[in-house]
């Protein structure tokens, strides 16, 4: 089933960024060259963060000769779950304003907009949950904290709602910026987890939910 999401979510977040959010904010009266660097800054961005939260995630595992106490590898398992929380509740507040400036410039680029974003959070907070159980969470407290988390979109929804209603010339901007997350996330992160599953038999599957993801994305912006 998260296999199937992670094929879906690249044809519903590529089509999204590239077929609606990018044309919305350069169909705008924003200068092409400062949405185009928006662009370029927003991947770098992204690249950074990973790079972070990749060498933050690092550890090591007993025996490897790094000598640790006993109890060191449980102790810092329960100090990353932490980091995903926070990193999660971040992400998903984020989220929720780039919902709300896609709302602000077209209702149907922010439908489309809110499915990319679950359709790309599914499989991903099921690996959060994993995280956390193996961090040491119980399965209550994991549930409870990844909940909390999911509901910072909402707080991040309601927020940049009200500040971007305000500040109408920041939209394509935001709109760009979601962009680069939406392809750099795609590019970098869900299509390198499709190609290790390479037989024909796996990758017909592939090219049909990716498919599917593009069609409902156009299909949601023709008809709605």
């Amino acid at each position: 089933m998260v296999e199937r999401m992670v094929s879906l979510s690249v044809g519903i977040m590529l089509s999204t960024a590239l077929l609606n959010a990018l044309p919305e904010a350069f169909e705008s009266s924003a200068d092409p060259r400062s949405l185009f660097a928006c662009l370029l800054g927003g991947l770098l961005s992204f690249f950074l963060l990973e790079k972070f939260a990749i060498l933050r995630h690092s550890h090591h595992h007993e025996g490897d000769g790094h000598h640790h106490e006993h109890g060191h590898d449980a102790h810092e398992a329960g100090k990353a779950g932490w980091m995903i929380l926070v990193g999660d509740g971040l992400h998903n507040f984020t989220d929720g304003v780039l919902i709300a400036a896609a709302f602000l410039a077209n209702p149907k680029l922010g439908l489309v907009t809110g499915i990319a974003i679950i359709a790309h959070e599914i499989p991903q907070e099921i690996g959060d949950f994993i995280v956390l159980l193996n961090a040491g969470f119980t399965r209550t407290r994991a549930y409870v904290y990844n909940l909390i988390c999911s509901l910072m979109a909402m707080v991040g929804g309601v927020l940049g709602y009200f500040m971007l209603e305000d500040a109408k010339n920041l939209l394509p901007f935001v709109l760009v910026f979601a962009s680069s997350g939406f392809i750099y996330i795609a590019l970098s992160d869900l299509m390198p987890q499709m190609q290790r599953r390479a037989s024909l038999r796996e990758t017909i599957p592939q090219i049909i939910l990716v498919a599917i993801g593009v069609s409902l994305v156009v299909f949601i912006m023709q008809h709605r």
